[in-house]
């Protein structure tokens, strides 16, 4: 092809540019027309001709001359292709450059927009008509420009996700080098209880890097749903008994309800033990002692729902849309002095949505408690 390309200039002049390509398309197709007249015309014309000029010798009663009748026929039939050729040229010539103007440099754009946008540039966009529906180039715009704005949301997302990750660790490895260089120094009394303390935060690290790391392959999907059907009773009854210890520890009553005749849902036992462990676990963290916490298993509309009612300490209005966000926290002070990572209701909401279920919060208000609910399509 390359060599064809060299010995053909014309060839790879026609490949350069798409305005080219359309100026010898239309040239093309005045070609073929004109073609197409000159054959017609030298196939009908001489009997056409013949037939008129016998019809007109009867009318006039003598003979004509023929000859020169049909050399200044032949001769003005040849003007008028040529003069309809040179017309069809220049048509061709203004019509390329209009579409030129109304589509390559339409392309141009997009082009100059991908190469900027593949440089980092994410804030790019292209000129679009917002009004009406649009041809398919206005549609590959607003394409572009949606696609655009997700990447550039995207990368805010990263660069919040980094900021997040070091702030986490940053608290409690500051927390665990100030008490290890107080125990260097002798400033710390070398007691259980300062052990204790940095125990405490290195098992937050490890808390924070094992969600991390879970939170990575949940949104890459990088599982397996080992499914089966599972009765809502068996999901609740090893949720409780995995927490309940916890719970009497600090001093919560939790308290199981499950509807009598409760269908069976197709899911991964683990996986949506995880789900309810998170629910479960972020309820405890947020009710205070003397508090109670109850899960209620309830079908509705071919859903099993599974719900999780604390009476702690409650999530504002304005914050209900963002609960499930990653590292996004109501109160950053109570989160971090109990020990959340900021992440395992983004981690429940994902291995949710991957059963075909959803999870939502409702509150009344600060100090009214919530509830979260785990809805799970019933097996068939």
């Amino acid at each position: 092809m390359s060599d064809m390309r060299r010995r053909l200039p014309l060839l790879g002049w026609l490949r350069g540019r798409l305005s080219r390509r359309l100026l010898f398309s239309y040239l093309a197709v005045v070609a073929a027309g004109l073609t197409a007249l000159a054959i017609a015309a030298e196939v009908r014309v001489p009997a056409a001709f013949a037939r008129h000029l016998a019809f007109m010798s009867l009318l006039m009663g003598g003979p004509m001359l023929h000859d020169d009748l049909y050399a200044n026929f032949r001769t003005a039939v040849s003007e008028s292709l040529l003069f309809g050729a040179l017309a069809a040229v220049v048509a061709a010539i203004i019509a390329s450059l209009w579409m030129d103007r109304q589509i390559t440099r339409r392309l141009t754009q997009l082009m100059t927009a991908t190469r900027r946008l593949a440089d980092g540039y994410l804030d790019e966009r292209v000129p679009v008509v917002e009004a009406g529906a649009g041809d398919e180039l206005t549609e590959l715009g607003r394409g572009f420009n949606q696609m655009a704005a997700a990447l550039e949301r995207g990368e805010e997302l990263r660069r919040e996700l980094i900021g997040n990750v070091a702030h986490e660790l940053r608290t409690p490895l500051a927390t665990i080098r100030g008490h290890l260089e107080g125990l260097l120094d002798g400033v710390l009394p070398a007691e259980p209880a300062t052990f204790e303390l940095i125990h405490a935060e290195a098992r937050r690290l490890e808390t924070l890097v094992n969600d991390l790391q879970e939170l990575s392959r949940v949104e890459a999907g990088a599982y397996r749903l080992n499914r089966q059907g599972v009765a809502p009773a068996e999901l609740v009854r090893a949720v409780e008994e995995r927490l309940r210890w916890q719970f009497q520890d600090k001093g919560v009553a939790l308290s199981t309800q499950v509807e009598p005749g409760l269908p069976a849902v197709w899911v991964d036992p683990e996986r949506i033990g995880q789900v309810l462990l998170n629910l479960l676990g972020n309820a405890l963290q947020y009710t205070p002692a003397g508090g109670r916490v109850a899960i209620v298993a309830r079908a509705e509309a071919g859903q099993v729902l599974i719900s999780v009612t604390d009476t702690g300490i409650g999530i504002a209005p304005e914050h209900l849309p963002h609960i499930f966000t990653r590292f996004y926290r109501v109160d950053r002070s109570r989160a971090r002095s109990g020990g959340g990572s900021g992440i395992g209701l983004t981690i429940a909401r994902l291995l949710a949505e991957a059963h075909g279920g959803t999870v939502r919060a409702e509150s009344a208000g600060e100090g009214q408690g919530s509830t979260f609910t785990l809805s799970l399509p019933a097996a068939r």
